[in-house]
């Protein structure tokens, strides 16, 4: 497995916002989106096998793991690695963009999705694995703009997503001014949750491993 970084920290956004978790980070991804944060995992890292990443994994207290990238799906062994850790009585997160399948997954895992919206120049077509995300996982919007917003609402009704997984909305950084995401999140209705990237917040954009 090819791994950028290995570290503790607090999850910076979704549901769990706030709580310690230890982050694996995967290099590589198929998409280029606009507003991408970890373009420095697309190339290097260093090749891991999945018993040195759950022995560094081990050496922390966190409970919650969050396999992420980059596109950790990209990862042969990922779904094995998945097994590994929750046969290990972890709490596993992965965050993906869903446009690789997800069904080797353990039913355990908790995939959060990143549907990508218009403006992040890599929208998504395929929606077929939203029907099949259970009541653990998420759906995340990145929203760079009202039209996004909106093209988001349309996705989350038609798929019949409130209530069924835990729907997300997340200003683009620097793009979205928060307050008017709240303000269209009002607006339309949705059972949806505000999602702010708080590692920003805390430690500034540009600080990797945090």
């Amino acid at each position: 497995m090819r791994v950028t970084e290995i570290f503790f920290s607090i999850q910076g956004e979704g549901s769990r916002a706030g709580r310690p978790c230890v982050f694996v980070r995967f290099t590589g991804c198929d998409l280029r989106c606009g507003y991408c944060d970890t373009a420095y995992a697309f190339h290097g890292g260093v090749d891991m096998d999945r018993a040195a990443v759950l022995a560094e994994v081990a050496r922390h207290p966190a409970r919650f793991v969050c396999l992420t990238g980059g596109e950790p799906m990209l990862q042969r062994e990922l779904p094995d690695l998945a097994r590994d850790l929750v046969a290990r009585g972890y709490e596993v997160a992965v965050e993906t963009h869903g446009q690789r399948p997800l069904d080797a997954l353990p039913a355990e895992a908790i995939r959060v999705v990143d549907v990508k919206t218009p403006g992040s120049g890599e929208v998504t077509t395929d929606f077929a694995y939203l029907d099949r995300l259970q009541p653990h996982d998420e759906v995340k919007f990145v929203v760079c703009s009202e039209d996004d917003f909106r093209w988001s609402r349309e996705v989350v009704r038609r798929h019949a997503l409130e209530g069924r997984v835990q729907v997300l909305f997340s200003p683009a950084w620097g793009q979205v001014a928060p307050r008017d995401l709240v303000r269209w999140m009002l607006e339309s209705g949705l059972d949806a949750r505000l999602s702010l990237q708080v590692h920003k917040v805390i430690w500034g954009p540009d600080v990797h491993g945090v």
